[in-house]
């Protein structure tokens, strides 16, 4: 029996340690498109009001999370494959671009090294089937929103909406959800934060969120169920609301500056998923 327990925890370490390394290479395709699809949406928005007004688009070459080749900004150096290879190139080359010295964001190797680290922790959690290898997809879109949300405080449709159709997919057959809770999930969760988003306009005369914030939440509503959805609103407005008040004594910002609630729905849909059942045992038991 002894020897059955240790095969099958060195069959679970290697496939977490495989999913690790391609997670790494996730990661560096995860930082392509938190880098071009704000761009891509930016473009495609510049063209339409061009067109509408009759002048001449702006943006007629291709772009793409494709085309062209990822190049420096500064100096236009293509990169190699070589210089490609996830974290181990950043350190290769000292972080910095081989044409011109520009230094490179640390923020690439650590999305990288995020995103390898936790796929790696979510085979080893939920296993290489069906469990597994959805809660890695879930786990690499909201990598991805997280990023473009907190640099635009923009959630883009191309994530939100295929995030959403997913969840309901997945949960066909019970996988995270039973379909019906999955669907009840999805509208509540819409449902939920755009009656905040109408109450607070109302009272303050503000938009206090985006409608990519809706989505999102309908999207891990979707993926869990309309019974995970109170963990999911509490925890991101507890970590919310602390990240919040440290930034704005951080950097001096004044109470409407403007912050980005998709990260923390995003971290607290991570945290539901895997630990989910457990917390909400825990705040059902303290009421």
């Amino acid at each position: 029996m002894m020897e059955l327990i240790l095969f099958a925890q060195a069959g679970d370490l290697f496939s977490s340690l495989s999913f690790g390394l391609f997670g790494l290479m996730i990661g560096s395709f995860l930082n392509v498109v938190i880098y071009r699809l704000p761009k891509m949406m930016q473009r495609e928005s510049d063209n339409y009001v061009a067109s509408e007004s009759g002048k001449t688009l702006p943006h007629t070459e291709r772009f793409n999370l494709m085309i062209p080749r990822s190049a420096c900004p500064q100096c236009g150096h293509q990169i190699t494959a070589a210089e490609n290879i996830p974290v181990l190139s950043y350190l290769f080359i000292g972080g910095k671009c081989t044409g011109c010295k520009t230094p490179i964001s640390i923020r690439y190797p650590v999305i990288e090294l995020i995103t390898g680290t936790l796929s790696a922790a979510l085979i080893w959690h939920f296993g290489s089937g069906i469990t597994g290898l959805g809660s890695l997809v879930f786990c690499w879109f909201l990598i991805a929103m997280t990023m473009i949300d907190a640099d635009t405080q923009l959630l883009p449709d191309d994530l939100t909406l295929p995030l959403l159709w997913c969840g309901l997919l997945i949960n066909l057959h019970g996988t995270f959800a039973t379909l019906p809770d999955a669907v009840i999930g999805a509208v509540a969760g819409y449902m939920a934060l755009w009656l905040v988003f109408w109450a607070f306009k109302l009272i303050t005369g503000k938009e206090g969120m985006g409608y990519g914030d809706f989505k999102l939440l309908a999207a891990l509503g979707a993926w869990m169920g309309w019974s995970m959805l109170p963990a999911i609103i509490l925890i991101s407005s507890v970590v919310g609301a602390i990240v919040g008040i440290i930034m704005i004594m951080a950097k001096n910002l004044g109470r409407d500056t403007p912050l980005p609630f998709g990260p923390y729905l995003a971290a607290a849909g991570l945290i539901t998923l895997i630990w989910g059942k457990q917390l909400t045992g825990l705040y059902l038991g303290m009421l």
